[in-house]
C-alpha cells in the first residue's frame, strides 16, 4: 500500500470502517491480515476476546435506533485475568474500532501507572494501528490517536491520559452529546476509586454511544474494579474471569511450574493465572476470608456476661466521615450509632452517656484525634472516658504506633471467633487498609488520610471497633468485689488500671 493516499482513498477506508461501527468482530476480522506476516501464526482473535467483542456486537445491535440517532445508554464490561492472554491486544483493537467505525468519537486510555499506559499499553495501540487496513485515516502520536481530517482533528480523538487524584479534569469532561464515547482501564484493579467515580458522573449525556471496558490482573480484592464482579456494582457490568490455561497463546509450562511452586489455590496462581481476587491483596492487613468468617454471626451480649462491655467512639474527621459509637463485649460486637459529621460536643456527649448508662459499659474510649472537645463535655457531665491516641506508642514493638496494635488486636479477634453485624461498611471497612512492613520491621497500618487518597473510605465503623481494644478493661462488678475483699484495684500484666482502663 502506498505510503500517501488520495483524499478519494481515504473516503473509501472511511466509508469501510463505518460498515463496522456496530459490529466490532467483524471489523478485527476484516481490518487485520489474520494468517500473514507478523500475523502469519494467527487466524483471528482467541475465544474469550470472540466472546467480549461478540457481547459489545449484541448490546450495540440491540440498542440500535432510526438512522440518524445514536444510542442511548452505557456498555459495562470488566475482564478479569492471569497473564500472558492477550488482553493488551485485545485493548487496542476495542481503541481503534471504537474511533475508527464512528465521525467524531472521543476516547480516553489510562491505566494503573503511567509507565504501562506508555510502554504496555499506548505501544500496543502503535503496533495494531500499524498492521491495520486503513491506518492512514487516524493520525498516531505519543499521547493521542485522532483523524487526520484537519477539521476533526480535535473532535474524533481517543487520548492517553495517566490518572491523577490531584487533577480528574480529563475524566470530568468525558462529554461527546450524541456521539461515541469509549473509556478504557487498563490493569484497573490498582486505579484508584475516585478516578472510577469521577468517571462515573461524567457519563451523563443523553442519546450517546458510551462504553466503559476495565481490563486488568484481580490483584486487590477491595475497590470498584472488585465491586463489578461481586460488589454492588455487579449488575451494571457484563463480566468475564480469565483462566489463563483456557487460552491457546498462553505459555502452558510456565503457568503449570507456578501452580506447582505456590499451588492451585494460592493468592498468587489465583492473581496470575485463574483470573480470581486474591483472599488477600499483597498489602492487606485483613483478608476477605477472615472478615468473612465474623460477618452477620448471631452471637448475643448475654454470651458474654464474663467478659468487660467496652464502647469504643470514632469522631468524624471532617465532613465525608461518620461518627461512630460501636460496643464490644467478648466475641460479640455491635453497633450503637452512627452520625454524620456533628460539631455539637455536648449533644453527642449526651448520646454517649445515654449508651453507657443503657449497656451498662465498663470502659469507654475515645479517639484522641477530633475527641478532645467530647471527653471536655463528658467531664462535665461527671463521665471519666478515656482518649486514646492512635499516634501513641505500641505495647507491643512489632508495630510502629498504638492504631497499628489495636487493628492487629481486631486480626486475631476475627480468628478467635469475633463477630459484627451484616454491615457491609463494617465489612468494606475492615478490608479497606493496607500495611507496609519497614526497615526497622515494625508493622505500619495505611493512615485515612493516605487511604483517602487512593478512593478508599476513612475505615471509622472499623475505627470504633479498634478503640475497644485499647487498654485491658475488666468488669466494674469484678473490681467492685475486689475493692471490698482488699480495697485495691486490680493488676493486669503487672500494669495497674483504673474503672476504665487508664493507666
Amino acid at each position: 500500500m502506498a505510503a500517501n493516499k488520495s483524499q478519494q482513498d481515504l473516503i473509501q477506508y472511511t466509508i469501510f470502517h463505518a460498515t463496522y461501527s456496530s459490529n466490532p468482530l467483524g471489523f478485527v476480522k476484516a481490518c487485520f491480515k489474520w494468517g500473514e506476516n507478523e500475523l502469519s501464526e494467527f487466524n483471528g482473535p482467541d475465544l474469550w476476546q470472540i466472546e467480549i467483542l461478540t457481547h459489545i456486537t449484541n448490546r450495540l445491535q440491540a440498542k440500535e435506533m432510526t438512522v440518524g440517532e445514536a444510542v442511548s445508554y452505557v456498555i459495562r464490561i470488566a475482564v478479569a485475568s492471569g497473564h500472558g492472554i492477550g488482553k493488551s491486544a485485545l485493548v487496542a483493537w476495542i481503541i481503534l474500532w471504537a474511533i475508527a467505525t464512528f465521525e467524531d468519537t472521543k476516547g480516553v486510555v489510562t491505566a494503573n501507572t503511567e509507565n504501562q499506559l506508555k510502554l504496555k499499553t499506548w505501544a500496543e495501540v502503535a503496533k495494531w494501528h500499524r498492521l491495520m487496513i486503513g491506518r492512514e485515516c487516524f493520525d498516531y502520536q505519543a499521547t493521542s490517536l485522532s483523524s487526520v481530517d484537519p477539521e476533526h482533528a480535535k473532535t474524533w480523538r481517543i487520548d492517553m491520559v495517566p490518572w491523577s487524584e490531584r487533577n480528574t479534569e480529563a475524566f470530568a469532561g468525558l462529554h461527546n452529546k450524541g456521539k461515541r464515547i469509549l473509556i478504557v482501564m487498563d490493569e484497573a484493579s490498582a486505579i484508584p476509586d475516585i478516578i472510577w467515580e469521577v468517571t462515573e458522573g461524567a457519563l451523563t449525556d443523553a442519546n450517546t454511544q458510551i462504553i466503559w471496558c476495565a481490563f486488568g490482573n484481580p490483584t486487590r480484592n477491595t475497590g470498584r474494579f472488585k465491586s463489578c464482579f461481586n460488589g454492588k456494582l455487579r449488575s451494571r457490568w457484563h463480566t468475564k474471569q480469565i483462566d489463563g490455561r483456557t487460552v491457546a497463546m498462553t505459555n502452558k509450562q510456565q503457568l503449570e511450574e507456578w501452580i506447582t511452586d505456590y499451588g492451585e489455590d494460592s493468592d498468587f496462581v489465583k492473581v496470575r493465572v485463574r483470573g480470581q481476587f486474591p483472599s488477600s491483596s499483597d498489602r492487606q492487613f485483613i483478608s476477605t476470608s477472615l472478615a468473612d468468617m465474623g460477618k452477620g454471626k448471631h452471637l448475643s451480649i448475654g454470651q458474654f456476661d464474663f467478659a468487660p462491655i467496652i464502647i469504643g467512639v470514632d469522631p468524624a474527621w471532617d465532613g465525608g466521615d461518620e461518627t461512630v459509637i460501636w460496643l464490644r463485649q467478648g466475641l460479640m460486637s455491635k453497633k450503637l450509632a452512627v452520625y454524620q459529621k456533628n460539631d455539637n460536643d455536648f449533644e453527642l456527649a449526651g448520646h454517649l452517656a445515654r449508651f453507657e448508662d443503657e449497656e451498662k459499659a465498663d470502659a469507654v474510649f475515645v479517639d484522641q484525634g477530633y475527641g478532645t472537645g467530647l471527653i471536655s463535655a463528658g467531664k462535665t457531665m461527671g463521665r471519666n472516658w478515656t482518649l486514646v491516641s492512635f499516634a501513641g506508642e505500641s505495647p507491643d514493638r512489632g508495630y510502629l504506633n498504638k492504631r497499628a496494635y489495636m487493628w492487629s488486636q481486631i486480626k486475631q479477634w476475627l480468628k478467635d471467633g469475633g463477630s459484627y453485624p451484616d454491615d457491609q461498611v463494617m465489612y468494606d471497612d475492615l478490608i479497606g487498609p493496607e500495611y507496609e512492613v519497614r526497615l526497622d520491621g515494625k508493622i505500619k497500618l495505611e493512615s485515612k488520610q493516605d487511604m483517602k487518597k487512593r478512593g478508599v473510605p476513612s475505615p471509622n465503623r472499623a475505627d470504633a471497633l479498634c478503640l475497644t481494644f485499647a487498654y485491658p478493661v475488666q468488669k466494674k462488678s469484678t473490681i467492685r468485689q475486689q475493692q471490698n475483699s482488699n480495697g485495691q484495684f486490680f493488676a493486669n500484666n503487672n500494669q495497674k488500671y483504673n474503672v476504665l482502663g487508664r493507666r
